[in-house]
């Protein structure tokens, strides 16, 4: 069964940090790169960072040298370490996997970040 459940986000306070984690089923996260997008209200869906099976990250300009992205390939976990958060972070953040042609979405996880 396909499967990805993220955790982590919460209400914290602007200055803060966050942990969010997306654990994936084995068959949809050995060998396929990972992703982390956040959607907030009446605004399209937007990709916060992505990470390759090799390890290799790109950032949204806008959360760049405060978010990190990293994998456990051990765990077929994500973690997304959100530091120096900001009101504008908030936002439902979704996983995806991304497997041959197809994606692989999860429930998503409210971040809000208050000022």
């Amino acid at each position: 069964q396909v499967q990805l459940v993220e955790s982590g986000g919460a209400l914290v306070q602007a200055g803060g940090s966050l942990r969010l984690s997306c654990a994936a089923s084995r068959s949809i996260f050995t060998g396929n790169a990972m992703a982390w997008y956040r959607q907030a209200p009446g605004k399209q869906r937007e990709l916060v960072a992505r990470i390759t099976t090799g390890g290799n990250t790109i950032y949204a300009d806008s959360v760049k040298g405060r978010f990190a992205l990293s994998r456990d390939n051990a765990k077929n976990t994500v973690y997304l370490q959100m530091n120096s958060l900001k009101p504008e972070d908030t936002a439902v953040y979704y996983c995806k996997a991304e497997v041959s042609s197809d994606n692989y979405w999860g429930q998503g996880t409210q971040v809000t970040v208050s000022s």
